[in-house]
């Protein structure tokens, strides 16, 4: 008996020693719930809804957790999301659509329902950390200008009776447009047939602790001025000192022009006596296709400029004229919006395609653990869906002939000529292409009919390039992009999916030591 308590004792030690859980990996939740309060800069996602197939909200929750992602700003307030938010700690904006202004800007009693039906309805296990009244309205729908504060103001006020307003935020995104002179920041200044809206705005957002939301494209600042804006300024790629912009009236050196936008609208709104209001930068990207009068719309351009974003946000360094201060940025945008009208960039924003498959791959490693669409390993090149054969063929041909793939395992009674068709064996030879050239940038294109996937294509005995890259032994892998469930399986640690803190280790060999000095 004495042998079986020492036994059911030690067990009961290991056990509890090996499932406690690490808190040196355990994200820390801010105490505020506010955009202005997060204690650091974070980097969220746009969620347009033009899209022909879009995921169910469920599955897109899903997504958003597999993908680290945290923040997300809706350009409504969809009913069906904010409901599977719920619990989730993804924080988001919602909002109010422009054609809705007129009847909460003028009823205080619409105003107070509006908050009762998408707020109060579903907070706090929804994180509603703001609303976002309108969409650049002062510049699409200049005649709804003079709806704007008193809808702002409508709403602050149903929060404040909810006795939500300190925990949620109230504000309306602007275009860059309605700053004139943005370069150098030093001389910006609001365009001043606005200042009769923007000068009220402020204080009210001074008053309450509300951030100035703007919509900064540094992509329509180098489409705008080519040939006097750098292209790699835009992009953020390291610059010698030659290649810096320099405030002449600051002396200010700028390495990239998202950094001086945001300048010119802190110079801006100190001109109209406001300097404690924090810019939030609620859309910012880089389109990856365009038509031929787009021709900077490339997947490496978008790629470098989305993987530089994250990586200067997430480095907390500010910005010359206020080092002190990193804004938070939301990438514009989640998802390609397919739906859109011409031009064909406007179609081509997004980081995924509609079935979650990125459109490239981000380079954001060493940033944390935002995206799962990162470079990793486990990817592949395959045909895209809906293309016909003989643009698939001519792919094809040139993969296994010129492009020197190795297209021995498409042949007839070769493990991976099965199913016989065009689409399976041009996905094979391009993803053999895309592993001989290293996954370089560029190299699963295929004159756009190729797609880069983290889905395993490999079927069967068929294991694509891909996968014997990765392991020779087996190709069970987890893809990063799949929704099903995906949620609840990163719920579970095992040892090797978490650390064992130094302090549960000491105190675990402390509860031993009886029974090694007896024995």
């Amino acid at each position: 008996m004495a042998n079986s308590k020492l036994t059911t004792y030690l067990i009961l030690i290991i056990c509890f020693c090996f499932t406690v859980p690490s808190t040196g990996n355990v994200s820390k939740i801010p105490v505020e719930n506010s955009l202005v309060q997060d204690k650091e800069p974070f980097v969220g996602v746009n969620i347009g809804t033009d899209v022909s197939d879009l995921l169910s909200a469920t599955d897109l929750v899903s997504f958003l957790q597999v993908q680290k992602i945290s923040h997300i700003r809706l350009y409504d307030a969809n009913q069906d999301i904010l409901k599977a938010l719920a619990k989730t700690k993804i924080r988001v904006i919602i909002s109010v659509p422009n054609n809705q202004l007129l009847a909460i800007g003028s009823s205080n009693t619409t105003a107070a329902s509006w908050i009762d039906r998408y707020v109060v309805a579903y907070y706090p296990e929804t994180l509603i950390t703001g609303i976002a009244v309108g969409d650049e309205v002062l510049t699409t729908v200049p005649s709804s200008a003079p709806l704007l504060l008193p809808a702002i103001q409508s709403l602050y006020g149903a929060l404040v009776a909810a006795n939500l307003h300190t925990q949620i935020k109230v504000s309306t995104p602007h275009a860059a447009s309605i700053i004139l002179d943005t370069f150098p920041p030093s001389q910006a200044y609001f365009n001043q047939s606005l200042t009769s809206v923007m000068v009220p705005l402020l204080q009210f957002l001074s008053r309450t602790g509300s951030p100035l939301m703007m919509n900064l494209y540094p992509y329509y600042v180098f489409m705008e001025n080519k040939g006097v804006v750098p292209l790699d300024n835009s992009l953020f790629k390291p610059l010698t000192p030659s290649k810096e912009m320099v405030d002449p009236n600051t002396l200010l050196h700028y390495t990239n022009v998202l950094d001086a936008m945001i300048d010119a609208a802190y110079v801006s709104m100190k001109n109209l006596n406001v300097t404690d209001v924090v810019v939030l930068v609620t859309e910012s990207g880089w389109p990856s296709k365009g038509d031929s009068k787009e021709p900077y719309a490339t997947k490496d351009n978008a790629d470098t400029y989305n993987s530089n974003l994250i990586k200067h946000v997430l480095d907390r360094s500010g910005t010359p004229l206020h080092p002190e201060i990193t804004s938070s940025v939301y990438i514009y945008e989640l998802f390609n919006e397919d739906l859109r009208s011409p031009p064909v960039s406007e179609a081509n924003w997004g980081l995924f395609y509609s079935n979650s498959t990125p459109v490239y791959l981000l380079h954001v490693s060493g940033s944390g653990t935002f995206l799962a669409n990162d470079t990793t390993n486990q990817t592949f090149c395959i045909a895209m869906d809906g293309v016909d054969s003989k643009t698939l063929q001519t792919a094809l041909d040139w993969a296994c002939g010129p492009g020197r793939a190795n297209c021995s395992e498409i042949q007839p009674g070769e493990s991976c000529y099965q199913p016989n068709n065009v689409k399976n064996h041009a996905s094979y030879a391009f993803d053999s292409y895309y592993q001989m050239e290293g996954k370089a940038s560029g190299s699963c294109d295929f004159k756009g009919v190729a797609m880069i996937t983290t889905t395993d294509p490999s079927h069967g005995s068929c294991v694509f390039p891909g996968s014997k890259m990765v392991s020779n032994k087996t190709r069970t892998v987890l893809n990063s992009t799949e929704v099903s469930g995906a949620a609840e399986r990163l719920k579970f640690n095992t040892f090797h999916g978490s650390q064992i803190s130094a302090t549960t280790v000491a105190f675990c060999i402390l509860l031993l030591i009886p029974f090694v000095t007896t024995r």
